[in-house]
Parts: C-alpha cells; structure tokens; sequence
C-alpha cells in the first residue's frame, strides 16, 4: 500500500515540473541561472536592465495599432482586408527607420524601452535590418532564450533595456 502512494508523489512530482518548465526543474535540482540579463552584464533592476516580456509585447501592440492607423489611413483605400499586408510594411520601414536612428519605436519609447548592441553601443543599419525582417517573420521572436531575448534579437546581437 506504501509503495503506491510514492508513485502517486513522484508522478506529481513529474507532472508539476514539466508543467512549471524546464527552467524551473533545473532550479529544483539546483541549477544555479542568476537573473535574467546577468550573463550579458546588464543590472538586475532599473535603467540599463533587460525590458521584461509584458513591457515588449505592449510595445508591440502600440507599434501595430500605429501601424494599423496609418495603412488604415494612408495606403489601402478603406479596404480592410488590405490593410493588415499595409500594416506589415509600415511596421518593417516604421522598425528599421526608428530603431536605425533612435534606437527605439513610438511604442518602445512610450513604454520606456529602447533596443542596443549587445555591447551598449547603437546597432548597425545591417544588424537592424536583419533585427526588422527576422521579426516581421515571427517565428524568431517567439523563441527566446533563457534571458528572455528573442531569436530576432541574437541574431542581430541586440537587447532590449530600460530607459
């Protein structure tokens, strides 16, 4: 009757720690990670730290809705269906424009982010065209590593910080 009731607890075991992921498993092992930006020599908290998922996907969502306006406005003639392929190439020239100069978008800006090299300085015209298209893709900017960077970000070498 005892050895049953230990497979029921290491099933749970099993089942919460492939529902809480991997990072968490390895934590329980004691698997030491740091905080999240430590490995790229960014503070924990504060100005200069790594831009938290909820703060980038609200920028995101501002950039788009500016995007939205303008291909709304401006480019599709009162088609709707026409005017979220609009939207795309606005956000790309809208990205590539504002993140080339600046170093951040309306929404990014907004919401106090701005987007660096990974060393601190500003990204290259190259590194933000290929920054623009791989996220205008979607695919990269939904794999992320383990400091909550997006593929589109390593792949240009950039980070997303705090102002």
């Amino acid at each position: 009757m005892r050895s049953q009731y230990r497979g029921r607890v290491d099933n749970r075991q099993a089942i919460g720690s492939w529902i809480s992921g991997p990072r968490a498993a390895a934590e329980d092992m004691g698997v030491e990670f740091g905080y999240r930006g430590q490995r790229l020599g960014l503070p924990e908290e504060g100005p200069g730290s790594l831009a938290r998922p909820g703060r980038r996907f609200a920028a995101l969502f501002i950039d788009w809705a500016l995007c939205m306006l303008v291909a709304y406005g401006l480019l599709s003639d009162g088609r709707a269906n026409a005017t979220s392929n609009w939207a795309l190439a606005v956000f790309a020239v809208l990205s590539v424009l504002t993140v080339g100069t600046v170093g951040f978008t309306p929404g990014k800006r907004i919401l106090g982010l701005r987007v660096v090299a990974e060393d601190g300085g500003r990204l290259s015209l190259p590194r933000v065209v290929l920054r623009t298209v791989a996220l205008v893709v979607i695919i990269p900017a939904v794999i992320w590593d383990r400091d909550g960077r997006g593929l589109h970000d390593r792949m240009a070498r950039a980070v997303q910080v705090r102002i």
